[in-house]
């Protein structure tokens, strides 16, 4: 493509901007994409590393934030928190995996319940929440990593009081690999989480014997229990209320589905039903599920009982990395300094995770809603916008954990819940009764904990709320900026259709578009009349009518079947289906061209009514003032004047 508009320099940074597209998008190409190569995938314990990155590496904050969030009652509030996991998030997810074997999540399982713009508007409203989860995934994760290097004894001299600048320096870490390439390496996502997870369980141990030697430990804590709370009922009743605080221990079962076309399943899956996959997926999550569990349980014991409850608070040595404290404090300051190491590399690995997954969301629904610009679909361009975002977001925070919670938490619970929302559905419509009801329950409790979750800590809903307004903002400019554009991926014409336009290409092409009413004779009749009358054409020109059908006029791309058909003897008419249509008619018009060599005319009645009423109408519903607008359509798609299809009005 020649640059000569541009110096070179520039040519070459837009020509490096826009370069490719993003792997994980590829997985889900849009009407124009390459065809996908075959895919192998991995056995499903290789690939719940990989969103084990993101779920797992919440231990670095998880205990400390439920110390903070229910005191001495953090390992009853945790337990309250695992009951819910495997009660509810994971039979949510595992029909989840079931109902959208493509990773397309529980975001495609509402698309598919809802047509139109409100469908559009709602998905939109859930792509806002999920950019806040994945967004404060980087930021939140990128400010603990910072808190272990800043904190740890051998650092903290000189890095104290510089956390805000290490956090941005991970992030703009994190931009660098993905404006470098980034591919996913699922094999460092495994060597990482199976050093982590083995270095947590070096700490429990430890924490474990500490705290059975010790026996006074549990006496004074239990005893501190029950003078704080009375008896157990009281502790559950108080453990319920503030379970809301530590919904972040429920991260990671979205990107859990998502990454499901990674997973190799068995050799007899088809694309319409990958049986081995489900099953195998379904082991990922419940697998993750039970091992997060016993380490949340177990980590929540020993962080309270052994770690001072002043140290939890901001500024405390154990704030934002309770695990890392007892590492140091029982195991040395060598093995500290190696779980530290290990926490910042999952920590930061997590937020490539989360890019990833940001990249993957975004192209799969904005640009088949026509939401997002063209340079949407190129990775490097989407990473600069995330990372600045991302900056943002951290200096909204001053780069804390504790502040970053709410947030988190939101887009986490507002995921889950709508999950949850979308399996009731499903199972409603299956006719499963029990499933309904049980499905039904959950939900009931995630929509709770997330109505109390933004009451307590509105921060993460007015951060969703900037997201879900940024998002349909640009969207609907988008829209409007794209709106004539030729949104037709593919014409294809039925033998009967093919044969009219073959027969008319021995002569003038001439097609009159129709607005069916009632398709008697006298319809056809007068209109073929009043075109001849209208264009001065001679009597004996022959036409072929065109009638477009509005279907979801809220879609942007989709191909074009095109019917041919006989009415009364005598009228040829060409009947088609399109969310638009003046982008119908253009496209028809280009494929004639291009199957006959011959430029095709067309004949169109002036709209009556307002233009600017006209163009809403268009950009709303499909509709409107027809004529000028399929000709804007066949101008910006063909800019060659001479072989462009004729446009008349009359």
């Amino acid at each position: 493509m020649a640059t000569t508009e541009h110096p070179p320099s520039t040519g070459r940074l837009r020509a490096w901007l826009l370069e490719g597209l993003s792997d994980l998008a590829k997985q889900h190409p849009g009407p124009h994409a390459e065809p996908e190569p075959a895919h192998q995938g991995q056995r499903w314990w290789r690939v719940m590393c990989l969103t084990g990155v993101d779920y797992f590496s919440t231990l670095g904050y998880q205990p400390g934030i439920a110390a903070l969030a229910a005191g001495l009652l953090s390992p009853v509030a945790t337990i309250v928190l695992v009951v819910v996991t495997l009660a509810g998030a994971l039979p949510v997810y595992r029909r989840v995996a079931e109902e959208s074997p493509r990773g397309e999540g529980s975001i495609a399982m509402l698309e598919r319940l809802l047509s139109f713009w409100q469908g559009k508007l709602f998905v939109l409203t859930l792509l806002g929440f999920a950019a806040t989860d994945f967004l404060i995934t980087i930021t939140l994760s990128a400010a603990d990593a910072s808190t272990h290097l800043v904190e740890n004894p051998h650092l903290t001299g000189a890095l104290h009081g510089h956390q805000m600048v290490i956090t941005l320096f991970l992030v703009a870490l994190l931009g660098a690999v993905f404006l470098k390439g980034f591919l996913e390496a699922i094999g460092v996502a495994v060597a990482l989480v199976g050093i982590y997870l083995a270095l947590n369980l070096v700490v429990v141990i430890t924490g474990l014997w500490h705290v059975v030697t010790a026996g006074h430990v549990i006496t004074d804590w239990s005893g501190a229990l029950t003078t704080e709370h009375g008896n157990v009922f009281v502790m559950i009743g108080v453990a319920l209320i503030v379970f809301p605080k530590l919904a972040l221990g429920l991260s990671g079962f979205e990107t859990g589905v998502a990454v499901m076309p990674h997973v190799q399943g068995d050799p007899g899956d088809t694309d319409e039903r990958p049986a081995g996959r489900i099953r195998d997926t379904k082991k990922l999550l419940t697998t993750a599920a039970l091992v997060m569990s016993c380490f949340l349980i177990a980590t929540s014991f020993i962080t309270t009982l052994l770690i001072p409850e002043r140290e939890f608070e901001p500024g405390g040595g154990a704030n934002g990395r309770a695990l890392a404290y007892l590492a140091h404090e029982y195991l040395g300051s060598a093995f500290g300094t190696v779980y530290d190491a290990s926490t910042i590399a999952i920590l930061w690995f997590a937020g490539a995770s989360a890019m990833a997954g940001l990249l993957n969301l975004m192209p799969r629904y904005l640009p088949r809603y026509g939401m997002a610009p063209h340079w949407a679909r190129a990775v490097r361009p989407m990473v600069i916008v995330f990372i600045l975002v991302a900056f943002l977001v951290t200096w909204i925070f001053d780069a804390d954990v504790d502040k970053q919670g709410g947030a988190y938490a939101t887009g986490v619970l507002v995921l889950i819940s709508s999950a949850a929302i979308a399996v009731t559905i499903a199972a409603r419509k299956a006719g499963q009764r029990g499933w309904t009801l049980g499905f039904g329950a959950i939900a009931a409790v995630f929509l709770y904990t997330t109505v109390v979750n933004v009451i307590e800590r509105p921060d993460g809903v007015k951060i969703g709320a900037c997201f879900i307004v940024g998002i349909m903002l640009i969207s609907l400019l988008s829209r409007l900026a794209r709106a004539f554009e030729l949104r037709v991926t593919s014409v294809t014409l039925d033998p009967l259709a093919e044969r009219f336009v073959r027969d008319m290409a021995h002569r003038r092409i001439r097609f009159i578009a129709n607005e069916p009413g009632r398709r008697d004779k006298a319809e056809y009749r007068d209109k073929a009349e009043q075109t001849k009358a209208d264009n001065d054409l001679p009597e004996q020109e022959d036409f072929v009518f065109v009638e477009v059908t509005v279907t979801d006029p809220s879609e942007f791309e989709a191909g074009l079947t095109v019917r041919g058909e006989v009415l009364h003897g005598r009228y040829r008419v060409l009947t088609l289906e399109s969310a638009s249509i003046p982008n119908a008619l253009a496209a028809l018009l280009l494929h004639v061209r291009d199957l006959t060599g011959r430029t095709p005319h067309i004949y169109f009645e002036w709209t009556e009514g307002n233009p600017f009423a006209n163009f809403l109408r268009f950009f709303l519903f499909g509709q409107g003032e027809v004529a000028p607008v399929t000709r804007e359509v066949l101008r910006e798609a063909e800019p060659d004047r001479k072989r462009r299809p004729r446009v008349h009005t009359g």
